[in-house]
Protein backbone atom coordinates (compact mmCIF):
# COMPACT_ATOMS: atom_id res chain seq x y z
CA UNK A 1 0.00 0.00 0.00
CA UNK A 2 1.52 3.05 -1.16
CA UNK A 3 1.17 6.75 -2.41
CA UNK A 4 2.27 6.47 -5.96
CA UNK A 5 3.94 10.12 -5.90
CA UNK A 6 6.07 11.85 -3.69
CA UNK A 7 5.66 14.40 -1.55
CA UNK A 8 6.95 18.15 -1.71
CA UNK A 9 8.29 19.09 1.50
CA UNK A 10 5.57 21.32 2.58
CA UNK A 11 2.87 18.21 2.49
CA UNK A 12 5.14 16.64 3.89
CA UNK A 13 5.74 18.75 6.88
CA UNK A 14 1.71 18.71 7.15
CA UNK A 15 1.34 15.20 7.36
CA UNK A 16 3.88 14.86 10.27
CA UNK A 17 1.74 17.12 12.14
CA UNK A 18 -1.59 16.31 11.63
CA UNK A 19 -1.11 12.12 11.51
CA UNK A 20 -0.32 12.61 15.23
CA UNK A 21 -3.64 14.41 15.71
CA UNK A 22 -6.88 12.53 15.26
CA UNK A 23 -8.92 15.99 14.47
CA UNK A 24 -6.67 18.91 12.31
CA UNK A 25 -7.66 21.60 9.41
CA UNK A 26 -5.75 21.91 6.45
CA UNK A 27 -5.78 25.32 4.98
CA UNK A 28 -3.44 24.97 2.29
CA UNK A 29 -4.25 26.94 -0.92
CA UNK A 30 -5.18 25.65 -4.53
CA UNK A 31 -2.90 24.28 -6.13
CA UNK A 32 -0.43 23.33 -2.93
CA UNK A 33 -1.40 19.60 -2.99
CA UNK A 34 -4.06 19.14 -0.10
CA UNK A 35 -4.99 15.85 -1.73
CA UNK A 36 -2.01 14.21 -2.15
CA UNK A 37 -1.34 15.23 2.08
CA UNK A 38 -4.70 13.98 2.93
CA UNK A 39 -4.11 10.60 1.30
CA UNK A 40 -0.86 10.46 2.72
CA UNK A 41 -2.71 10.64 6.27
CA UNK A 42 -5.21 8.16 5.40
CA UNK A 43 -2.22 5.63 4.60
CA UNK A 44 -0.48 5.83 6.91
CA UNK A 45 -3.65 5.14 9.57
CA UNK A 46 -4.67 2.60 6.89
CA UNK A 47 -1.55 0.97 7.28
CA UNK A 48 -1.48 0.84 11.43
CA UNK A 49 -5.22 -0.51 12.06
CA UNK A 50 -6.60 2.73 12.62
CA UNK A 51 -9.42 2.98 10.10
CA UNK A 52 -11.69 1.28 8.40
CA UNK A 53 -13.20 3.58 5.69
CA UNK A 54 -12.50 7.11 4.28
CA UNK A 55 -15.88 8.79 4.10
CA UNK A 56 -14.69 11.90 1.58
CA UNK A 57 -17.55 14.60 1.81
CA UNK A 58 -16.74 17.44 -1.44
CA UNK A 59 -18.74 19.61 -3.77
CA UNK A 60 -20.73 17.18 -5.89
CA UNK A 61 -19.38 19.39 -8.79
CA UNK A 62 -16.23 17.44 -7.74
CA UNK A 63 -16.78 14.29 -7.36
CA UNK A 64 -15.20 12.67 -10.31
CA UNK A 65 -12.29 15.03 -9.86
CA UNK A 66 -11.57 13.76 -6.39
CA UNK A 67 -12.04 10.38 -7.76
CA UNK A 68 -9.61 10.51 -10.08
CA UNK A 69 -6.90 12.07 -7.60
CA UNK A 70 -7.65 8.77 -5.58
CA UNK A 71 -7.21 6.69 -8.63
CA UNK A 72 -3.88 8.80 -9.58
CA UNK A 73 -1.93 8.94 -5.76
CA UNK A 74 -3.00 5.67 -4.64
CA UNK A 75 -2.12 2.12 -5.08
CA UNK A 76 -4.93 -0.20 -6.34
CA UNK A 77 -5.19 -1.37 -2.84
CA UNK A 78 -5.80 1.27 -1.10
CA UNK A 79 -9.03 2.08 -3.50
CA UNK A 80 -11.80 0.76 -2.00
CA UNK A 81 -11.64 2.15 1.48
CA UNK A 82 -12.47 5.42 0.33
CA UNK A 83 -16.07 6.44 -0.22
CA UNK A 84 -16.78 10.19 -1.88
CA UNK A 85 -20.10 11.38 -1.49
CA UNK A 86 -21.47 15.25 -2.25
CA UNK A 87 -21.98 17.55 -0.05
CA UNK A 88 -25.22 19.07 -1.19
CA UNK A 89 -26.43 15.32 -0.69
CA UNK A 90 -26.52 15.64 2.64
CA UNK A 91 -29.06 18.71 1.92
CA UNK A 92 -31.49 16.24 0.55
CA UNK A 93 -31.15 12.86 0.70
CA UNK A 94 -32.15 10.62 2.92
CA UNK A 95 -30.59 7.36 1.83
CA UNK A 96 -27.24 8.97 1.63
CA UNK A 97 -27.99 10.49 5.38
CA UNK A 98 -29.03 6.60 6.40
CA UNK A 99 -25.89 5.02 4.59
CA UNK A 100 -23.50 7.28 6.27
CA UNK A 101 -24.41 7.07 9.76
CA UNK A 102 -25.46 3.16 9.83
CA UNK A 103 -21.69 2.92 8.11
CA UNK A 104 -19.92 5.07 10.75
CA UNK A 105 -22.06 3.19 13.13
CA UNK A 106 -20.24 -0.14 12.29
CA UNK A 107 -16.98 1.15 10.81
CA UNK A 108 -13.78 3.08 12.11
CA UNK A 109 -13.91 6.11 9.86
CA UNK A 110 -11.96 8.85 8.45
CA UNK A 111 -14.16 11.93 7.61
CA UNK A 112 -12.60 14.06 5.33
CA UNK A 113 -14.91 17.49 4.37
CA UNK A 114 -12.88 19.33 1.19
CA UNK A 115 -13.95 22.63 0.65
CA UNK A 116 -14.99 23.08 4.51
CA UNK A 117 -15.93 26.73 3.67
CA UNK A 118 -19.01 25.34 2.33
CA UNK A 119 -20.59 24.61 6.36
CA UNK A 120 -19.99 27.91 7.19
CA UNK A 121 -23.81 28.03 8.27
CA UNK A 122 -24.10 26.05 11.40
CA UNK A 123 -27.64 25.76 11.41
CA UNK A 124 -28.44 24.78 7.80
CA UNK A 125 -29.43 21.28 7.19
CA UNK A 126 -26.16 19.83 5.36
CA UNK A 127 -24.11 21.03 8.60
CA UNK A 128 -26.08 19.30 11.17
CA UNK A 129 -26.24 15.89 9.28
CA UNK A 130 -22.65 16.01 8.81
CA UNK A 131 -22.23 17.01 12.62
CA UNK A 132 -23.64 13.72 13.02
CA UNK A 133 -21.60 11.75 11.23
CA UNK A 134 -18.54 13.51 12.46
CA UNK A 135 -19.55 12.76 16.10
CA UNK A 136 -19.31 9.10 15.37
CA UNK A 137 -15.90 9.14 13.31
CA UNK A 138 -12.68 9.23 15.58
CA UNK A 139 -10.78 10.82 12.40
CA UNK A 140 -11.53 14.27 11.45
CA UNK A 141 -9.88 16.32 8.81
CA UNK A 142 -11.06 20.00 7.17
CA UNK A 143 -9.53 21.22 3.82
CA UNK A 144 -9.77 24.50 2.55
CA UNK A 145 -7.86 26.94 0.67
CA UNK A 146 -8.41 29.50 3.53
CA UNK A 147 -10.54 29.19 6.53
CA UNK A 148 -12.59 32.46 6.24
CA UNK A 149 -14.21 34.18 2.87
CA UNK A 150 -16.25 36.70 5.01
CA UNK A 151 -15.16 36.83 9.05
CA UNK A 152 -14.26 35.04 11.70
CA UNK A 153 -17.74 33.39 12.18
CA UNK A 154 -16.93 31.21 9.45
CA UNK A 155 -14.57 29.40 11.54
CA UNK A 156 -17.34 27.57 13.88
CA UNK A 157 -19.11 25.43 12.21
CA UNK A 158 -15.98 24.42 10.87
CA UNK A 159 -14.30 23.69 13.97
CA UNK A 160 -17.67 22.46 15.11
CA UNK A 161 -17.42 19.53 12.96
CA UNK A 162 -13.72 18.73 14.31
CA UNK A 163 -14.77 18.83 18.14
CA UNK A 164 -16.47 21.57 19.99
CA UNK A 165 -14.05 21.77 22.69
CA UNK A 166 -11.35 22.75 20.61
CA UNK A 167 -12.90 26.33 20.27
CA UNK A 168 -14.89 25.69 23.73
CA UNK A 169 -18.64 26.27 22.91
CA UNK A 170 -21.21 23.88 21.78
CA UNK A 171 -23.30 26.61 20.43
CA UNK A 172 -22.82 29.23 17.81
CA UNK A 173 -24.84 32.15 20.27
CA UNK A 174 -22.25 31.18 22.98
CA UNK A 175 -19.26 31.63 20.82
CA UNK A 176 -20.48 35.27 19.20
CA UNK A 177 -21.35 35.81 22.88
CA UNK A 178 -17.95 36.03 23.40
CA UNK A 179 -15.82 36.89 19.60
CA UNK A 180 -18.94 38.57 17.65
CA UNK A 181 -19.92 42.48 17.99
CA UNK A 182 -23.56 43.06 16.51
CA UNK A 183 -24.89 46.04 15.95
CA UNK A 184 -28.48 46.81 17.15
CA UNK A 185 -30.02 44.69 13.88
CA UNK A 186 -27.72 41.41 14.70
CA UNK A 187 -25.52 42.79 11.95
CA UNK A 188 -21.57 41.50 11.83
CA UNK A 189 -19.48 44.98 13.18
CA UNK A 190 -16.62 42.77 14.22
CA UNK A 191 -14.89 39.85 15.60
CA UNK A 192 -13.59 40.16 19.14
CA UNK A 193 -10.26 38.48 20.69
CA UNK A 194 -9.29 36.70 17.73
CA UNK A 195 -5.49 36.68 19.50
CA UNK A 196 -7.79 33.58 21.81
CA UNK A 197 -9.16 32.06 18.56
CA UNK A 198 -5.94 31.96 17.21
CA UNK A 199 -4.17 30.22 20.12
CA UNK A 200 -6.93 27.79 20.34
CA UNK A 201 -7.13 26.53 16.91
CA UNK A 202 -3.48 26.41 15.64
CA UNK A 203 -2.65 23.52 17.87
CA UNK A 204 -4.98 21.72 15.22
CA UNK A 205 -4.22 23.83 11.54
CA UNK A 206 -1.29 23.61 8.91
CA UNK A 207 -1.42 26.59 7.10
CA UNK A 208 0.16 26.92 3.23
CA UNK A 209 0.26 29.65 0.95
CA UNK A 210 1.16 28.91 -2.63
CA UNK A 211 4.00 31.91 -2.50
CA UNK A 212 5.26 30.10 0.02
CA UNK A 213 5.93 26.88 -1.23
CA UNK A 214 6.15 27.20 -5.15
CA UNK A 215 6.91 29.48 -7.82
CA UNK A 216 4.10 30.03 -10.14
CA UNK A 217 3.54 32.04 -13.35
CA UNK A 218 2.02 35.36 -12.47
CA UNK A 219 -1.27 36.77 -12.33
CA UNK A 220 -2.17 39.63 -14.99
CA UNK A 221 -5.77 41.04 -14.44
CA UNK A 222 -7.37 43.19 -17.03
CA UNK A 223 -10.50 45.35 -17.15
CA UNK A 224 -12.16 45.93 -20.34
CA UNK A 225 -14.66 48.68 -19.91
CA UNK A 226 -17.94 49.44 -22.23
CA UNK A 227 -20.77 52.00 -21.41
CA UNK A 228 -24.39 51.51 -21.10
CA UNK A 229 -26.62 52.51 -23.87
CA UNK A 230 -29.19 55.43 -23.33
CA UNK A 231 -32.35 53.01 -22.38
CA UNK A 232 -29.43 51.04 -19.98
CA UNK A 233 -28.84 54.37 -18.57
CA UNK A 234 -32.77 55.27 -17.70
CA UNK A 235 -33.29 52.22 -16.34
CA UNK A 236 -29.70 52.37 -13.98
CA UNK A 237 -30.76 55.70 -12.78
CA UNK A 238 -34.76 55.23 -12.35
CA UNK A 239 -33.45 51.52 -10.31
CA UNK A 240 -31.07 53.98 -7.99
CA UNK A 241 -33.60 55.96 -7.22
CA UNK A 242 -36.04 53.70 -6.71
CA UNK A 243 -34.08 51.44 -4.36
CA UNK A 244 -32.14 54.20 -2.38
CA UNK A 245 -35.18 55.03 -1.00
CA UNK A 246 -35.72 51.72 0.54
CA UNK A 247 -31.64 51.08 1.97
CA UNK A 248 -31.52 51.68 5.52
CA UNK A 249 -27.73 51.37 6.41
CA UNK A 250 -28.52 48.91 9.15
CA UNK A 251 -30.19 46.49 7.38
CA UNK A 252 -27.75 45.00 4.85
CA UNK A 253 -30.62 43.05 3.25
CA UNK A 254 -31.88 46.16 1.55
CA UNK A 255 -28.01 47.34 0.64
CA UNK A 256 -28.39 43.81 -0.91
CA UNK A 257 -31.31 44.23 -2.73
CA UNK A 258 -30.40 47.70 -4.01
CA UNK A 259 -27.31 46.04 -5.66
CA UNK A 260 -28.89 42.94 -6.83
CA UNK A 261 -31.14 45.36 -9.17
CA UNK A 262 -28.68 47.53 -10.23
CA UNK A 263 -26.36 44.40 -10.97
CA UNK A 264 -29.20 42.92 -13.61
CA UNK A 265 -29.85 46.71 -15.20
CA UNK A 266 -25.93 46.54 -16.21
CA UNK A 267 -26.50 42.90 -17.41
CA UNK A 268 -28.92 43.91 -20.08
CA UNK A 269 -32.44 43.49 -17.84
CA UNK A 270 -35.09 45.81 -17.33
CA UNK A 271 -36.48 46.20 -13.46
CA UNK A 272 -40.18 45.58 -13.71
CA UNK A 273 -41.51 46.97 -10.22
CA UNK A 274 -44.94 46.08 -8.31
CA UNK A 275 -47.11 48.97 -7.12
CA UNK A 276 -45.31 49.29 -3.92
CA UNK A 277 -42.46 48.85 -5.26
CA UNK A 278 -40.81 46.69 -2.99
CA UNK A 279 -40.45 43.67 -5.12
CA UNK A 280 -39.03 43.40 -8.89
CA UNK A 281 -39.12 41.24 -11.49
CA UNK A 282 -36.53 41.62 -14.66
CA UNK A 283 -36.89 41.01 -18.29
CA UNK A 284 -34.13 41.44 -20.89
CA UNK A 285 -33.93 45.04 -22.40
CA UNK A 286 -32.18 43.61 -25.85
CA UNK A 287 -34.08 41.90 -27.72
CA UNK A 288 -31.20 40.58 -29.36
CA UNK A 289 -28.13 39.89 -27.35
CA UNK A 290 -25.60 41.23 -29.66
CA UNK A 291 -26.83 44.79 -29.42
CA UNK A 292 -25.96 44.17 -25.08
CA UNK A 293 -22.99 46.10 -24.86
CA UNK A 294 -21.69 43.48 -22.30
CA UNK A 295 -22.41 40.22 -24.61
CA UNK A 296 -20.60 42.57 -27.20
CA UNK A 297 -17.43 43.15 -25.24
CA UNK A 298 -17.50 39.24 -24.21
CA UNK A 299 -17.44 38.62 -27.74
CA UNK A 300 -14.72 41.05 -28.49
CA UNK A 301 -12.38 39.16 -26.03
CA UNK A 302 -13.34 35.67 -27.81
CA UNK A 303 -12.22 37.28 -30.93
CA UNK A 304 -9.09 38.82 -29.80
CA UNK A 305 -7.82 34.87 -27.75
CA UNK A 306 -8.04 33.86 -31.69
CA UNK A 307 -8.59 30.57 -30.31
CA UNK A 308 -6.62 30.25 -26.73
CA UNK A 309 -8.56 28.02 -24.19
CA UNK A 310 -10.51 29.93 -21.86
CA UNK A 311 -13.36 29.80 -18.90
CA UNK A 312 -16.07 32.59 -18.68
CA UNK A 313 -17.35 33.23 -15.43
CA UNK A 314 -21.42 34.35 -15.45
CA UNK A 315 -23.55 35.61 -12.83
CA UNK A 316 -26.59 35.23 -14.49
CA UNK A 317 -28.14 32.33 -16.01
CA UNK A 318 -29.41 33.92 -19.03
CA UNK A 319 -26.33 35.34 -19.81
CA UNK A 320 -24.99 31.51 -19.79
CA UNK A 321 -27.71 30.96 -22.40
CA UNK A 322 -26.89 33.73 -24.93
CA UNK A 323 -23.13 32.84 -24.87
CA UNK A 324 -24.02 29.52 -25.64
CA UNK A 325 -26.37 30.09 -28.22
CA UNK A 326 -23.45 32.71 -30.11
CA UNK A 327 -20.11 30.81 -29.35
CA UNK A 328 -20.00 27.40 -31.14
CA UNK A 329 -16.90 26.57 -29.66
CA UNK A 330 -18.08 26.26 -26.44
CA UNK A 331 -19.70 24.06 -23.47
CA UNK A 332 -21.87 25.14 -20.29
CA UNK A 333 -20.62 24.25 -17.04
CA UNK A 334 -23.66 25.12 -14.31
CA UNK A 335 -26.66 24.14 -12.20
CA UNK A 336 -28.94 23.53 -15.37
CA UNK A 337 -26.79 20.63 -17.04
CA UNK A 338 -26.82 17.25 -15.16
CA UNK A 339 -23.80 16.17 -13.08
CA UNK A 340 -22.80 13.54 -15.96
CA UNK A 341 -23.33 15.66 -18.68
CA UNK A 342 -21.05 18.32 -16.88
CA UNK A 343 -18.30 16.05 -16.76
CA UNK A 344 -18.90 15.21 -20.25
CA UNK A 345 -18.33 19.01 -20.78
CA UNK A 346 -15.59 19.37 -19.14
CA UNK A 347 -13.49 16.45 -21.20
CA UNK A 348 -15.29 17.77 -24.37
CA UNK A 349 -13.51 21.05 -22.86
CA UNK A 350 -9.74 20.07 -22.00
CA UNK A 351 -9.75 17.90 -25.11
CA UNK A 352 -11.31 19.97 -28.08
CA UNK A 353 -13.51 22.80 -27.23
CA UNK A 354 -11.92 26.70 -26.57
CA UNK A 355 -14.55 27.82 -24.35
CA UNK A 356 -16.04 26.87 -20.38
CA UNK A 357 -19.14 29.03 -20.16
CA UNK A 358 -19.81 28.32 -16.08
CA UNK A 359 -20.99 30.09 -13.24
CA UNK A 360 -18.47 29.91 -10.08
CA UNK A 361 -20.99 27.85 -7.77
CA UNK A 362 -20.39 24.85 -9.91
CA UNK A 363 -17.03 25.39 -11.80
CA UNK A 364 -15.22 27.88 -8.43
CA UNK A 365 -13.96 24.53 -6.65
CA UNK A 366 -11.76 21.32 -7.03
CA UNK A 367 -11.29 21.69 -10.43
CA UNK A 368 -8.07 20.83 -12.12
CA UNK A 369 -8.27 22.92 -15.58
CA UNK A 370 -4.32 24.29 -15.55
CA UNK A 371 -4.25 23.39 -19.24
CA UNK A 372 -6.05 26.79 -19.47
CA UNK A 373 -4.47 30.01 -18.52
CA UNK A 374 -7.40 32.28 -19.47
CA UNK A 375 -10.11 33.60 -17.74
CA UNK A 376 -12.84 36.43 -18.45
CA UNK A 377 -15.59 37.19 -15.86
CA UNK A 378 -18.72 38.48 -17.99
CA UNK A 379 -20.31 39.61 -14.59
CA UNK A 380 -19.07 39.83 -10.98
CA UNK A 381 -20.90 39.17 -7.46
CA UNK A 382 -19.42 40.10 -3.99
CA UNK A 383 -18.91 36.91 -3.27
CA UNK A 384 -14.87 36.92 -2.66
CA UNK A 385 -14.10 33.85 -1.48
CA UNK A 386 -15.96 31.96 -4.80
CA UNK A 387 -13.76 34.58 -6.48
CA UNK A 388 -10.44 33.45 -5.39
CA UNK A 389 -11.41 29.69 -5.98
CA UNK A 390 -12.46 30.15 -9.47
CA UNK A 391 -9.33 31.77 -10.32
CA UNK A 392 -7.54 29.03 -8.64
CA UNK A 393 -8.93 26.65 -11.04
CA UNK A 394 -6.06 27.66 -13.20
CA UNK A 395 -3.74 29.38 -11.42
CA UNK A 396 -2.40 26.00 -9.53
CA UNK A 397 0.29 24.07 -9.83
CA UNK A 398 1.11 22.50 -13.03
CA UNK A 399 0.11 26.18 -15.06
CA UNK A 400 3.06 26.86 -17.25
CA UNK A 401 1.75 30.05 -18.62
CA UNK A 402 0.95 33.72 -17.21
CA UNK A 403 -2.55 33.25 -16.73
CA UNK A 404 -4.53 36.32 -17.89
CA UNK A 405 -7.81 37.53 -15.62
CA UNK A 406 -9.99 40.12 -17.63
CA UNK A 407 -13.14 41.55 -15.83
CA UNK A 408 -15.92 43.10 -18.53
CA UNK A 409 -16.73 46.41 -16.64
CA UNK A 410 -19.82 48.74 -17.29
CA UNK A 411 -17.83 52.44 -16.85
CA UNK A 412 -19.37 54.53 -13.96
CA UNK A 413 -21.27 51.69 -12.62
CA UNK A 414 -20.99 49.81 -9.40
CA UNK A 415 -19.18 47.48 -11.44
CA UNK A 416 -16.08 49.01 -10.70
CA UNK A 417 -16.77 49.07 -7.23
CA UNK A 418 -17.32 45.30 -6.80
CA UNK A 419 -14.29 44.65 -8.84
CA UNK A 420 -11.67 47.11 -6.70
CA UNK A 421 -13.10 45.53 -3.72
CA UNK A 422 -12.03 42.28 -5.50
CA UNK A 423 -8.96 43.21 -6.77
CA UNK A 424 -8.00 44.45 -2.91
CA UNK A 425 -9.72 41.39 -1.47
CA UNK A 426 -12.19 42.88 0.29
CA UNK A 427 -15.72 42.31 0.72
CA UNK A 428 -18.19 44.91 -1.06
CA UNK A 429 -20.47 45.20 2.16
CA UNK A 430 -17.10 45.65 4.33
CA UNK A 431 -15.91 48.59 1.66
CA UNK A 432 -19.89 50.18 2.27
CA UNK A 433 -19.91 49.92 5.77
CA UNK A 434 -16.16 52.08 5.81
CA UNK A 435 -17.78 54.49 3.23
CA UNK A 436 -20.79 54.95 5.25
CA UNK A 437 -18.45 55.79 8.40
CA UNK A 438 -16.59 57.93 6.89
CA UNK A 439 -19.72 60.02 5.78
CA UNK A 440 -21.84 62.04 7.66
CA UNK A 441 -24.57 61.04 4.87
CA UNK A 442 -25.44 57.78 4.44
CA UNK A 443 -27.31 58.21 0.84
CA UNK A 444 -24.62 60.49 -0.42
CA UNK A 445 -21.66 57.48 0.04
CA UNK A 446 -23.86 55.52 -1.30
CA UNK A 447 -24.27 57.74 -4.37
CA UNK A 448 -20.81 57.65 -4.96
CA UNK A 449 -20.70 53.65 -5.14
CA UNK A 450 -23.86 53.39 -7.66
CA UNK A 451 -22.68 56.22 -10.02
CA UNK A 452 -18.85 55.08 -9.87
CA UNK A 453 -15.89 57.31 -10.68
CA UNK A 454 -18.44 60.28 -11.95
CA UNK A 455 -21.80 61.50 -10.38
CA UNK A 456 -22.07 63.65 -13.93
CA UNK A 457 -22.88 59.72 -15.11
CA UNK A 458 -26.18 60.19 -16.56
CA UNK A 459 -25.36 64.02 -17.94
CA UNK A 460 -24.49 62.98 -21.40
CA UNK A 461 -20.60 63.21 -19.99
CA UNK A 462 -19.45 59.68 -22.11
CA UNK A 463 -19.53 61.15 -25.56
CA UNK A 464 -17.25 63.54 -24.69
CA UNK A 465 -13.62 62.33 -26.33
CA UNK A 466 -10.92 61.17 -23.81
CA UNK A 467 -7.42 61.24 -25.02
CA UNK A 468 -5.50 58.63 -23.47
Amino acid sequence: MKIKNRLLPHQEDAVDKLVKLKVGALFMEQGTGKTITTLEIARQRIEKGKIDKVIWLCPCSAKKNIKAEIVKHCSPDMLPYFIICGIETLSTSIRANSYLLNLVDKKRCFLVVDESLLIKNPRALRSEHMLAIAEKCQYRIILNGTPISRNEADLFAQFQILDWRILGYRSYWSFAANHIELDDYGRFRRALNTDVISNKISPYVFQVKKKDCMELPEKRSYTEYFYLTKEQEGAYGYAAETLLVEVNEWKPETIYRLFSGLQAVISGKRLVFNKRGNHFDTEEIFENPLDNPRVQMVMDEVDWLNGEKAIIFCHYQSEIDQLCKLIPDSVRFDGTVRMKQRMANLEEFARGKNYLVANKACAGYSLNLQFCHNIIYMSNDWDLGTRLQSEDRVHRYGQEEDVRITDICADHTIDEQIIRCLRDKESLLDSVKREIDNSADAKKSLESIIYGRKKEFFDGSELIEEVK
